[in-house]
């Protein structure tokens, strides 16, 4: 699905924080720009001020609010391993987030199953399965992230061993 830039409606945020649709000519929700989302419609919201793209300080706002509201996706755990995952495995977190999802839009797509009450089952049915397969891909991250920790200590032995020995050391 590749659109020209041209084609790509553009939502401005003005200082009073009302967003206006340039392609409508009116004042438009964050519930107008969710519908947008989900109706795959390309658009970019800028800062009229400044031109600065603002999309996905917009996107976040959109989620915070449907989190807020029913049942949320993100629980208070998910939401803090989320976070520690920014730094070194920040880009791995990203891109396996963004291919899971990707893979679970197009198996709807394929299934023609959008907003069904089956598919609903269906992902329900695959919520043990999922967290499983993450929890898996964690710990062997975590035994990567090790590994490669006891490899530059080869000389100066392991972080891991230097805090075992350190804990000896103190008793």
């Amino acid at each position: 699905m590749s659109k020209s830039q041209d084609s790509i409606r553009t939502i401005k945020k003005y200082p009073n924080r009302r967003l206006y649709d340039s392609h409508t000519s009116s004042h438009v929700t964050l519930a107008d720009i969710r519908r947008l989302v989900q109706d795959e419609e390309p658009f970019q919201v800028v800062d009229a001020k400044t031109g600065e793209d603002i999309t996905r300080s917009i996107l976040l706002q959109i989620i915070q609010e449907a989190e807020s509201g029913g049942d949320p996706i993100f629980s208070s755990d998910m939401l803090r391993n989320i976070i520690r995952f920014y730094g070194p495995f920040q880009g791995v977190l990203g891109s396996y987030l963004d291919e899971s999802i990707q893979s679970m839009i197009e198996v709807q797509a394929r299934a023609g199953m959008q907003s069904t009450q089956a598919w609903s089952e269906f992902m329900q049915g695959q919520v043990p399965m999922l967290q499983e397969m993450m929890r898996q891909y964690v710990e062997q991250s975590q035994q990567l992230y090790f590994n490669t920790q006891n490899m530059f200590g080869l000389f100066g032995g392991s972080p891991a061993q230097h805090d075992k020995d350190k804990k000896d050391g103190e008793k």
